[in-house]
């Protein structure tokens, strides 16, 4: 039996999946599978996969398009290793990647999740880190569940947990449409045991123009949903409720800021202006009160503004102030 199954999902990235399965090809650790699956895609996942089907260990799956938790959920179901790593088909591993986390699990059974540091590439202004400094609240390499909702520890999507774990808690939510992988680390930390950050670059993470979570709002929706089952799921008396109440509080205050972001830039200046005073409170500093002093005077020059905002605060891009700060590291980041 392999020792970690990767699993590989493939929706519309048949240009780049090759690169995702040379840098498993790569790994330094040989004892592993890999399910590929290709969920209605409209490219040709199949054709571009087909030159590694010569390697028994990578297998190629196909289903009808139910979204990415479902893929997930089915390629998981057709592996067979302890462990899972998740490998995006447009993001790559380094070479030590896989022995790590193997290493790790067997020598720290009480983990939940690993993560690692990651360079981010792709379309961004320009390469980075996802990580600066050790993660969590207490030595840098360990976060509770309380880390992880708060995002002081973070979580790159390239991550490996337990098999038994993962199906203890039902695996991904088919429901979620945003936030499937930050709901899926919140829900295995709340089997108790800690989440280990390894503190090398291990991993690759590509952003791409049209990727599913490049909207703010789209990602705080998702954020919202997860918050909102964490409280139906802990004692109505864990420690973790309070965090909870706040961090949904500020994520709703945080939508409401971008969907007045929408409004200006829509075209809608005079009420989206009105809507972002109501709120003002989420964002300070100097460049933003002398924007709110500019376009009282001359509203016409909010949505040029705000739509430069936008593109700059995209994922993958470095974000500032508070509603950055919220965002940072969002699904997985």
């Amino acid at each position: 039996m392999p020792r970690i199954a990767v699993i590989v999902p493939a929706y519309g990235v048949a240009h780049l999946v090759g690169e995702a399965l040379d840098s498993l090809l790569a790994q330094d650790y040989a004892d592993w599978e890999c399910m590929v699956i290709d969920d209605g895609a409209p490219d040709d996942v199949a054709g571009a996969v087909a030159p590694y089907l010569h390697d028994p260990r990578i297998r190629f799956l196909q289903s009808a398009n139910k979204g990415v938790s479902a893929a997930r959920n089915a390629a998981i179901a057709a592996s067979c290793a302890p462990l899972i790593a998740l490998l995006d088909g447009d993001d790559r591993f380094r070479p030590t990647y896989l022995s790590t986390m193997v290493s790790l699990f067997e020598a720290e059974p009480e983990v939940r999740l690993a993560t690692c540091n990651a360079l981010i590439f792709g379309a961004v202004a320009r390469e980075r880190l996802c990580f600066n400094a050790g993660q969590g609240s207490g030595d840098g390499l360990h976060g509770t569940l309380a880390d992880v909702l708060d995002r002081s520890f973070g979580v790159y999507i390239g991550s490996t947990f337990r098999r038994a774990d993962f199906d203890a808690i039902g695996g991904f939510d088919t429901t979620m449409a945003q936030s499937e992988d930050f709901d899926l680390w919140v829900r295995l930390m709340q089997l108790g045991g800690p989440a280990r950050y390894v503190d090398a670059v291990l991993g690759e993470y590509r952003v791409r123009s049209n990727s599913a979570s490049a909207h703010a709002g789209r990602m705080l929706m998702g954020n919202l949903k997860v918050y909102e089952k964490a409280r139906a799921a802990l004692p109505v008396d864990a420690p973790e409720q309070a965090l909870l109440a706040r961090l949904a509080s500020d994520s709703a205050q945080a939508l409401a800021f971008e969907h007045a972001i929408d409004r200006v830039v829509d075209g809608d200046t005079s009420r989206g202006l009105a809507e972002l005073k109501a709120v003002r409170s989420r964002v300070k500093g100097p460049v933003w009160n002398l924007s709110f002093a500019l376009w009282n005077v001359l509203p016409s020059l909010a949505r040029p503004m705000l739509s430069w905002r936008r593109n700059a605060h995209r994922r993958g891009n470095q974000s500032t102030g508070t509603l950055g700060t919220l965002l940072q590291k969002a699904s997985g980041q």
